[in-house]
């Protein structure tokens, strides 16, 4: 029976706005698996070039979960339920999944396995990171175009001296998580006022 290792990595737990998305990936057995690193340690161009590379030597898919989500079931939770819906995607089952942290989602008939620090360890992994950096980063990008004020294309809406500046001057958005520190703190001081 042939054996389909699937790598799952997500993206966007700390970001202050938008979806937290997960990618998983099963490699063909052609693909080199020494150019596959960790997304954090690629510049952008070369990741997007990886992502277009792993696209077509892989059965791939993303998932995600909604700003809503995170604020109803918090970012972990939200996490796992993207990690989830990109492994159920995926067109073939794969025997094995393995996942980069120490947390797993809750999947019936799936043999999962957590890695810490997978995404530096396993090649599939890596992909993974990499897919899902590239899918996330493109949808902040076309974000950022209509508030350019907190300047989300440079810092992918993370939390920044400058978009936590921006955000004090000019309010938050509704792609902003109200849940999350600095945002919730924001918040509650001008209810206060």
């Amino acid at each position: 029976m042939k054996k389909f290792i699937a790598g799952v990595d997500e993206v966007g737990r700390g970001s202050l706005i938008g979806p937290v998305y997960a990618a998983a990936v099963i490699l063909k057995k052609k693909i080199n698996k020494k150019e596959l690193k960790d997304s954090k340690k690629l510049n952008k161009a070369r990741r997007e070039i990886l992502s277009k590379y792993i696209k077509k030597n892989s059965t791939w898919a993303i998932g995600s979960a909604s700003i809503k989500e995170i604020e109803k079931i918090n970012i972990l939770n939200a996490s796992l339920l993207a990690m989830k819906r990109a492994i159920k995607k995926l067109k073939k089952k794969p025997t094995l999944v393995l996942i980069d942290g120490n947390k797993i989602p809750e999947i019936k008939n799936y043999k999962i396995k957590s890695i810490i620090k997978g995404d530096q360890k396993i090649s599939e992994i890596s992909a993974a990171s990499i897919i899902a950096k590239v899918s996330r980063d493109n949808l902040i990008t076309n974000l950022s175009k209509k508030f350019k004020k907190y300047g989300w294309s440079k810092n992918a809406g993370y939390g920044t001296k400058d978009h936590i500046d921006a955000i004090k001057k000019y309010g938050i958005t509704k792609l902003h998580r109200k849940t999350f520190n600095p945002i919730h703190n924001i918040l509650s001081l001008k209810k206060l006022r």
